[in-house]
């Protein structure tokens, strides 16, 4: 069953938990990709630093104003595209980062689109950057809805405890206890325990200012 529009349009929290256990599904001339959902990162519309719409609405992060069930797809860092899912009512800036999944279906298509991956490495999809990449997803896809075919979400099963701990990479906002994740999974893109610090921690690290 495909996932319904109603089923995004709550608190951003709410929906990232919900979202765990559901499956990514991507329907292509190539053949058929999806995934398990293992790990999310939510984005908050208040007293979230870390949120792209926390100064405001701009040209990058408009699809996080509309209507919810949507995706927000931008590129990042200079080398890759990010997957969101859009929250809340409409004109409520908050999204949902999809950052690994499990993968269920379409394995091969998967490892060629990665491209130096076997269909069985723990690689696959255990990232932001390289769930998208495997995926097939591009930036042709922001602001598409994500409660009909092609790519679309559909319900699975959660049997797993949810973990909780700080996002990852961020500047502002790391505090925040945002990310979720199923306990245990194979994929997951950092371990608990081994959360990497933030870019800006990483960065005084590398100047000398703070031991690692």
């Amino acid at each position: 069953m495909i996932l319904p529009q109603k089923f995004y349009s709550k608190p951003t929290v709410r929906v990232a938990r919900a979202l765990l256990g559901q499956v990514l599904v991507h329907e292509t001339p190539h053949g058929i990709t999806s995934g398990r959902i293992v790990e999310v990162e939510a984005y908050l519309p208040k007293n979230d630093a870390g949120c792209h719409a926390s100064r405001g609405q701009t040209p990058r992060n408009k699809p996080m104003f509309g209507p919810a069930g949507f995706a927000y797809v931008y590129f990042c860092y200079g080398n890759h595209y990010l997957f969101n899912v859009v929250t809340e009512k409409e004109g409520v800036p908050g999204a949902v980062l999809i950052r690994a999944l499990e993968p269920v279906e379409g394995l091969e298509l998967m490892a060629k689109r990665r491209g130096k991956f076997m269909p069985d490495d723990l690689g696959l999809t255990n990232g932001p950057g390289k769930l998208v990449q495997a995926m097939g997803i591009e930036r042709g896809h922001n602001q598409k809805s994500l409660f009909k075919k092609p790519l679309y979400l559909r319900a699975g099963e959660r049997k797993e405890k949810i973990g909780a701990t700080t996002r990852i990479g961020l500047t502002q906002g790391a505090d925040l206890p945002l990310r979720f994740f199923l306990q245990g999974n194979a994929y997951l893109s950092v371990k608990p325990g081994k959360d990497r610090p933030s870019m800006g921690m990483r960065k005084k690290m590398r100047a000398g200012a703070v031991k690692a």
